[in-house]
């Protein structure tokens, strides 16, 4: 796979079009003590704002999380999905998408994959250029606090870190143009840090998702105002879309604090009207391993009208409650589903089974 350069440009509102790049580096090889993968660097570029750096991974945890994983189909699982059998289940392991990795069965997942992150080459000099008090860890409630990033760090360097968990959510905002939304801060547990510790932090890493990218932006802005020594800011975001990677990339922040994000595997494209719910982009390009692309469409299939599900299935459908509400992800994913495509997820995964 060769250096890859993607243009891109999208309306933000009526008044308002961003344009720019996404360049992408050849992938190389990457080893950790967990088994090693692959990793690709890369920048998001517009027009009069600083690039925003980007590393895409993939090893075994985050392929399961992203693509497809083998699953056992328990009668537990398959009683949540909604799926139905007068016999007991195969035996055999069966192929179904990360978005059905549910519960602490994702959280066991993602820990394994940010770990193998944080013991990755791209992030290396940092821990070999700072001591465990320079480093504080922001988990961003509630999705952020099951990345388990604190023990990634234990567990490959060592090091004791601070935790400054935030609560910074969505709420209704009729005002704001296309999102209808605005972004509501409010917990901050920084206050067991004295000013010194608080002047000893030199790199924050912060932990959530990112798909319209408001809520990010607002989190690097406060951590940033709060913790004015700064020299560097690590987003640990395994789902991120190309859209929200733009008003990260656009954020006062990232002209003077270098900001870079880590994801799992590929950049999503974030879906109309509201650009909440985040697909994959079918482009092979995008794909650091493209035959699991194909495979991940060729589960989902198509609709009756012959329209390629994938190309709307949310790779995070409920996001957070897809840890702490595995009932509610299925409800979301069959909300999504059926106005979309007329199926529910038991459809999709039935006639896998029945391949």
């Amino acid at each position: 796979m060769s250096h890859f350069n993607y243009p891109f440009a999208f309306l933000e509102d009526t008044n308002h079009k961003v344009e720019g790049s996404l360049e992408l580096t050849e992938p190389l090889p990457c080893d950790h003590k967990s088994g090693g993968g692959f990793f690709r660097t890369g920048k998001l570029s517009i027009n009069d704002c600083h690039p925003l750096q980007i590393v895409l991974y993939h090893n075994d945890a985050t392929s399961k999380f992203i693509y497809l994983h083998d699953n056992g189909l328990d009668e537990n699982l398959m009683d949540i999905i909604g799926v139905k059998s007068a016999a007991p289940f195969s035996t055999i392991p069966q192929k179904l998408p990360g978005q059905l990795c549910l519960g602490s069965d994702r959280a066991k997942l993602i820990g394994n994959a940010v770990s193998e992150i944080i013991g990755a080459l791209p992030l290396a000099a940092t821990f070999e250029q700072y001591k465990q008090q320079n480093l504080a860890v922001f988990p961003i409630a509630r999705e952020g606090l099951k990345y388990q990033v604190a023990e990634a760090i234990y567990s490959n360097y060592g090091y004791y870190c601070d935790e400054v968990v935030l609560d910074a959510h969505h709420v209704f905002d009729s005002s704001v143009p296309v999102y209808n939304r605005t972004v509501e801060l409010t917990l901050f547990k920084d206050k067991d840090l004295d000013q010194t510790q608080k002047e000893n932090i030199a790199v924050a890493f912060l932990a959530d998702s990112i798909a319209s990218g408001l809520v990010m932006k607002e989190v690097v802005a406060r951590v940033s105002e709060r913790f004015e020594n700064l020299k560097q800011i690590e987003v640990i975001s395994p789902l991120a879309t190309i859209r929200g990677l733009c008003r990260l990339a656009q954020s006062e922040v990232n002209c003077h604090i270098p900001v870079r994000v880590h994801v799992f595997e590929t950049l999503l494209k974030a879906l109309p009207p509201d650009f909440y719910y985040s697909a994959h982009i079918a482009d092979a390009s995008f794909h650091i391993c493209p035959e699991q692309e194909e495979e991940y469409r060729a589960w989902w299939g198509k609709d009756d009208a012959g329209n390629d599900i994938a190309d709307t299935a949310c790779a995070g459908y409920g996001w957070s409650e897809v840890f702490y509400a595995p009932r509610k992800q299925i409800q979301m994913m069959n909300g999504q589903l059926q106005s979309r495509h007329g199926l529910t997820i038991a459809d999709i995964v039935t006639r896998n089974l029945k391949k």
